[in-house]
């Protein structure tokens, strides 16, 4: 499976609209992908930043935790509104700051560059959580359910 942006080329520099430098404005970009898996029923979309940890852990910062996209989608917009549910059942968790929805990058603008991670995983099952759900049950309820992994990042620091 591909997964692709027209924001920036996969392991570019990812443009200010989409990170912390557009304060409150920040955006999520648009994300096209391609070559899906027979049998795709949904899709989960993980953003992480695996340059960072929280508290000196080993988990990293997540900026978006987006899943139940359908299995007919081929793109998610630029600007994904931060709803915890879409109109077509997409639901969207909370990022590193608790909040729903797409959070920009915010790498410190001393040290090099953060890169970025877009995960896209084709399901062969919509998952039973709702907006409440973190990383881990995410990842726990995908487990022996993954079809396909589509990736792209981009780097950034202010």
């Amino acid at each position: 499976m591909t997964l692709t942006t027209s924001a920036f080329a996969d392991g570019g520099i990812i443009p200010d609209p989409y990170t912390m430098n557009a304060g409150p404005a920040a955006v999520s970009p648009k994300l096209e992908w391609s070559h899906v898996p027979a049998g795709t029923v949904t899709f989960a979309l993980i953003l992480h930043d695996p340059d960072t940890s929280i508290r000196h852990s080993t988990q990293e910062v997540l900026h978006w935790l987006i899943f139940n996209i359908p299995g007919t989608a081929t793109s998610l917009p630029e600007g994904v509104p931060a709803t915890a549910q879409l109109p077509d059942g997409t639901i969207q968790g909370k990022n590193q700051r608790g909040t729903v929805g797409y959070m920009g990058m915010g790498a410190p603008a001393a040290g090099p560059y953060h890169h970025y991670t877009w995960e896209l995983f084709a399901l062969d099952t919509k998952l039973d959580l709702g907006p409440d759900a973190t990383r881990e049950d995410v990842l726990k309820a995908m487990d022996g359910h993954i079809l396909g992994k589509g990736v792209v990042f981009g780097r950034f620091h202010r």
